[in-house]
Order: C-alpha cells, then structure tokens, then sequence
C-alpha cells in the first residue's frame, strides 16, 4: 500500500474485528442484537409509509440494540477504536451491523473462535 492509499473503513474494520470480538458472551449478544438492528433501520427506512410510530419503534430497536452491544463489547480485552466524530460514529456502526459483523459470521469467525477456545 502506497502512503496516498487510505485503508477504507470496511477494511480497518475488518482487520481489528477479531481482536475486538473474541469474548463469547459478546459474540452471543451480537447474534442477538444485529437483527433487531437491522430490523429498526429497515422499520425507520419505510416509515414514511408506515407513519411516525413506526420511526419511533425503529430508532428504540436501535438504540437497545448499541445499548447491549456497547455491554458486549465492554467484555473483550481489547475494545474498538474510539470514535472520532459523530458521522464517523454512524458509518462505523451501520457497516458492522450491516457488512462486518455478517462477514465474520459468514466465513465462520464465530466457528474459529470456538475451536480457538477449546
């Protein structure tokens, strides 16, 4: 990599990942919390065909969801980067709910750090 080259988000994300999220009982509460992340985000998305209740529901899904997660995460020996910016705060949390945390169960990081373990 070239010093002009800036690593994107999805892949500083994606190196520290297994670092960040090696504890069992936060791997669990991510397999719990994404979804309904997910879900609040797609609920806020159609809510202007849905109405304001909709939104409402949608913003506290996601929030409970980061409020889980966020004790999850206080679980792990080595915590996430901090945040630098609010905007940084929304793109680093939308791409884990969204791609990382998804790609790491798909190519079976929940799996390795299971066989890791015994």
């Amino acid at each position: 990599m070239s010093n002009h080259t800036k690593p994107s988000l999805l892949a500083l994300q994606w190196a520290a990942y297994p670092h960040s999220h090696s504890n069992r009982k936060n791997l669990i509460l991510h397999l719990a919390t994404v979804p309904v992340f997910m879900a609040g985000t797609v609920t806020i998305a159609t809510s202007p065909l849905t109405g304001a209740a909709a939104a409402i529901a949608g913003l506290v899904a996601m929030a409970l969801a980061m409020a889980v997660q966020g004790f999850g995460h206080r679980q792990e020996a080595t915590s996430p980067p901090p945040f630098r910016s609010k905007r940084e705060a929304l793109l680093r949390i939308l791409a884990e709910q969204w791609i990382t945390f998804p790609r790491f169960v798909a190519t079976g990081g929940l799996g390795s750090k299971r066989r890791a373990r015994q």
